[in-house]
């Protein structure tokens, strides 16, 4: 059985090796101005020296729900975000706001706007949940491993990005990929519903878990919401809805294909009735 060599001063890696691998780990920015040392000896004492908390009871059968508490600062925020996307006209005009919405932390550690990709009068609209990388560098949602998949995806039902609009929740991209916070979605959903709104599709596909939590209104995962149809109430029209697996968790889950394939031959059947 071969061991693993040590890592010695001769053959450790260099500065210029670790950082190339933190980037493609998706680290890529710090999160405090100096290293912090969360094993010394302060760290340890003052942890120690907190009392016990004793665990909050919770009535049997709940669910527990995650804290999305906001600070005046954030609720501020969601209330400017409410009002401006309410009385934004056009997409245009939703796009140049967000070029100068400075009310979501995200957009300072993004390198650009992910706005949108594909035709806006299309049949169909695909929403994800953030932008990755490779769409933080482009300005594109889905131009990456995962993107290149999606477009196999709708081009096996006979679409491409001429005749279907591509978006995300999130259009800016959280540090090093993390998951947006409750409260950075609460801020960014006014901006995707209005888009929804204004794109006006027949059929809207929620790709992922949170994307479809945050946008159908559901507590329940992708295993029970996938191939299911929901109706999205934009407050004008009611638009047909559907959940299906993102294309990055079919990458690290090619097993689900074959039910994301049932999922888009539904959709296809969808898009064979008149526009309504």
């Amino acid at each position: 059985m071969s061991r693993q060599a040590a890592v010695t001063p001769e053959n450790a890696p260099t500065v210029q090796q670790l950082l190339a691998f933190y980037l493609e780990a998706g680290v890529d920015c710090a999160l405090a101005e100096e290293p912090i040392d969360r094993l010394s000896d302060s760290e340890l004492i003052s942890a120690a020296s907190r009392p016990a908390q004793p665990p909050t009871a919770r009535p049997a059968g709940a669910i527990p729900v995650a804290r999305t508490e906001a600070g005046p600062g954030t609720e501020a925020a969601i209330l400017s975000a409410r009002e401006a996307a309410r009385t934004t006209p056009t997409l245009d005009a939703l796009r140049a706001l967000l070029e100068n919405f400075d009310g979501c932390a995200l957009k300072a550690t993004a390198t650009r706007l992910v706005f949108a990709d594909g035709n806006p009068q299309a049949r169909i609209m695909f929403v994800g949940e953030a932008p990755g990388r490779e769409e933080d560098l482009e300005g594109l949602p889905f131009v990456g491993r995962s993107g290149k998949l999606l477009d196999r995806m709708i081009a096996a039902i006979g679409l491409d990005r001429t005749s279907a609009y591509i978006a995300n929740v999130i259009p800016w991209r959280p540090p090093g990929n993390r998951t947006p916070t409750p409260q950075e979605t609460q801020i960014c959903l006014p901006f995707i519903q209005r888009q929804i709104e204004l794109v006006n599709p027949d059929v809207l596909v929620t790709l992922g878990n949170p994307s479809t939590q945050i946008l159908l209104e559901t507590r329940e995962g992708i295993m029970k919401t996938r191939g299911r149809w929901f109706d999205y109430n934009t407050g004008t029209r009611v638009i047909r809805a559907i959940a299906t697996f993102h294309p990055a968790y079919l990458l690290r889950s090619p097993g689900y294909k074959r039910m994301a394939w049932q999922d888009l031959r539904a959709i296809a059947k969808a898009l064979e009735q008149p526009a309504s």
